[in-house]
């Protein structure tokens, strides 16, 4: 088991121990999600949802129109 104690700031805030961020692999960025259980304080690593980012990449970005015949060759090239 590791353990550490940290300092709360004026803020509430609390620096995540770099044993724990590499651990967990939370880098800058990364959400974590804060759980109350019998007087526990629990902080996880929350779970990427990754099909939710292709999709938003994928609805934010310009349409590509490609014409069929433009990689139906290639296609043919490659699996023959």
């Amino acid at each position: 088991m590791i353990r550490e104690e940290m300092k709360v700031g004026p803020k509430g805030q609390v620096v995540i121990p770099k044993v724990f961020r590499k651990t967990l692999g939370i880098t800058p960025g990364s959400k974590v999600i804060f759980e109350l259980h019998g007087g526990k304080l629990i902080v996880k690593r929350s779970i990427t949802d990754t099909v939710k980012i292709f999709s938003q990449v994928a609805n934010s970005g310009k349409s590509v129109k490609v014409s069929p015949h433009e990689y139906e060759k290639e296609l043919e090239e490659r699996f023959t």
